[in-house]
């Protein structure tokens, strides 16, 4: 039999983290914001045509008058942009020639950074005119989620792809997710996701990494599984590809702006029973990445438990799910 003491302290155990949980709920329902509202500074409601000279921003509301928009989140990436831009640009470039029908624009969004980076990414506007590339820069810092949903709420594609600064996934790769993407039709509500992934690349990183990073990333997968995403194995490649109605849809909803914001955007896209694929990229790791691997990985955990535990609340609500017919 259990002696009394042991029977108390297991007790008290159960009480603690009841009270420790009960606790962090009112922690992230009292600290949440409620839906996030686009506040935009004056100055980032234009940008800059070739000549220098400003034009209002269109709207996610406005028809599509291209076939791709491509978001370039880019924070103090004066060194590492060129190469992605050349990169995309030299890609989308030959498919309009070999396709003229193919239509698309490269939207650079500068978020906030304190070296050169809208200036490299200007040049590329004058190269090639403001229709196919554009440059907003932020005001402020907003972190790359909040920079992402700038450049949605401001593109004029038909379907929109978020693409990393750093060229770490090899640009042609849109292909394949493009064909992931048709592979989910018919989309309801004209709503689908293609999610690049470098899942197939784990045991390759494992080997590189330290036992110390490799555990923190198993911690990650296992906190996205258990509190939010089910059945995406890699919900951070920065890599996707939207829909224009699934962009508008999941991006109108989300609140976290910073390194977690992927796994709210999956979360909102699951809720709305988006249809998602996961689709294998090419991936190369480039230095000057912005994560400091423990404390960020901190900030993630923080984040994924407050976002299951806001919606859980409901501090954060979604609604107008779509019905199944």
């Amino acid at each position: 039999m259990m002696s009394p003491l042991l029977l108390q302290l297991g007790v008290l155990g159960v009480a603690l983290a009841a009270a420790a949980l009960i606790l962090i709920s009112f922690v992230a329902f009292i600290t949440a914001l409620k839906m996030p509202h686009l506040h935009q500074h004056e100055d980032e409601k234009s940008f800059l045509n070739a000549r220098g000279q400003k034009e209002p921003l269109p709207s996610i509301r406005d028809s599509p008058t291209k076939q791709l928009s491509v978001l370039v989140p880019a924070y103090n990436e004066e060194k590492r942009l060129p190469v992605m831009m050349d990169e995309a640009l030299d890609y989308l470039e030959k498919r309009q020639k070999q396709n003229p029908v193919f239509t698309y624009e490269v939207i650079v969004i500068d978020d906030g950074s304190e070296d050169q980076t809208s200036k490299v990414a200007f040049k590329y506007c004058q190269k090639y005119g403001s229709d196919k590339v554009r440059v907003i820069t932020l005001v402020k810092n907003r972190g790359k989620g909040g920079a992402i949903r700038m450049g949605v709420f401001s593109s004029r594609g038909k379907k929109i792809l978020m693409a990393d600064a750093d060229g770490a996934t090899k640009f042609p790769d849109i292909e394949k997710l493009e064909k992931g993407l048709d592979d989910l039709q018919p989309w309801p509500d004209h709503m689908a996701i293609a999610c690049g992934s470098r899942a197939h690349l784990e045991k390759e990183s494992i080997a590189q990494r330290s036992y110390f990073r490799t555990l923190l990333m198993y911690g990650f997968h296992f906190l996205v599984w258990f509190l939010c995403v089910k059945g995406i194995r890699d919900t951070q490649c920065g890599f996707k590809l939207f829909t224009r109605e699934a962009a508008s849809r999941t991006f109108s909803s989300l609140h976290i702006e910073r390194w977690a914001f992927d796994v709210e955007l999956l979360y909102i896209a699951q809720f709305f029973e988006i249809p998602i694929t996961e689709v294998a990229v090419n991936w190369t790791e480039i230095e000057g990445s912005k994560l400091v691997p423990f404390w960020s990985w901190l900030q993630m955990g923080k984040d994924l438990l407050f976002i299951r535990l806001r919606y859980l609340t409901g501090a954060w609500r979604l609604e107008h799910a779509r019905k199944k017919s």
